[in-house]
């Protein structure tokens, strides 16, 4: 027999509590139980003034970014709705069902003229890592770079235009350099032949709406104005150090620094894995000089041997790759 449910249940009372209603699994829950996030506010204190009305709690606006990138939410705007009628998420605030949430624009203002100069985000980023390695879970035996680009909020048809510098040119003196050197302590003579080449000249495209962002262009991918996040992971997927750039920026300009950080927090890496965007010989040769092993595919390049199991490039004097 069909049957018509009445909407009563709408007008109901009932003597419940906002933790009542929130599922015991709900990752909200883990998140709390797992982080104290009393140690946001020291970091902050000295952006704040003594004087004025109260201000939004700090850690209200941290965690609605949290809810904002663990749940998928596309905007700040849209993240207030959700968290307006989502339970959870008002109980992971500690909102009761009357208090009004803080409208979206907050954040970004609080972040322009308060959080923008601090290390607030690079100290949240500390403290999480610090807590897995303590429970065990991140190791350090090997370290896997990449990258993604995230499109900026720029229209990719207004932009100015500039001349620069290749900046390929950057690292010729450098390479000359050692290079000789290594010939002349192998005993070999070295090179005459000048690596210097012209310097070329290239037009670079700048956003009107975000300058600090890069056109980005690869293959037959979407063309647009895009930040690079170049992160550093271990073998359980934790990230270790991580880097953002304009979206114009080559990764193997920026493995160098990106290697250096994850080293000084992890002496014991042994080994770094990456994708052929990584295989310059400048950038083989850096590891090797840190005694990393470096992992990555296989192409024979002209005038390279095996030697010692390693591919070994006579033009370069250096190892390529395993």
């Amino acid at each position: 027999m069909m049957s018509k449910n009445n909407t009563n249940g709408r007008n109901q009372f009932a003597m419940l509590t906002i933790d009542d209603l929130v599922p015991q699994d709900h990752l909200v829950r883990k998140i709390d139980a797992a982080l104290d996030f009393e140690f946001i506010y020291p970091i902050v204190e000295a952006t704040y003034s003594d004087l004025g009305r109260p201000s939004i709690d700090p850690v209200i606006l941290i965690k609605l970014v949290f809810i904002q990138y663990l749940f998928g939410i596309r905007s700040m705007r849209q993240t207030i709705k959700e968290v307006d009628t989502n339970v959870a998420y008002r109980w992971f605030l500690g909102y009761s069902f009357e208090e009004k949430i803080p409208h979206f624009s907050t954040f970004g203002k609080n972040y322009v003229r308060r959080f923008r100069e601090t290390t607030l985000f690079e100290e949240i980023f500390a403290y999480i890592l610090e807590q897995a390695v303590k429970a065990g879970f991140v190791t350090e035996d090997n370290l896997y770079l990449d990258s993604t680009h995230i499109k900026a909020n720029a229209n990719k048809h207004k932009f100015t235009k500039e001349i620069t510098h290749d900046e390929a040119k950057a690292y010729q003196d450098e390479l000359k350099d050692e290079i000789n050197r290594q010939r002349i302590e192998a005993g070999k003579r070295p090179f005459t032949l000048s690596l210097e080449r012209e310097v070329k000249l290239k037009e670079r495209k700048i956003s009107k709406a975000d300058p600090e962002s890069g056109y980005y262009v690869k293959g037959e991918r979407e063309k647009q104005f895009a930040y690079s996040a170049h992160t550093a992971c271990e073998d359980n997927g934790f990230i270790i150090s991580t880097i953002v750039t304009p979206g114009n920026i080559h990764d193997s300009q920026v493995a160098f620094q990106l290697v250096k950080q994850s080293k000084r927090l992890f002496p014991e890496i042994s080994c770094v894995v990456a994708d052929a965007g990584y295989k310059t010989p400048k950038f083989v040769h850096f590891l090797t000089h840190l005694n990393l092993r470096p992992c990555l595919p296989y192409s024979r390049p002209k005038g390279a041997i095996i030697k010692n199991e390693f591919l070994y490039d006579e033009y370069f004097d250096c190892y390529l790759c395993p």
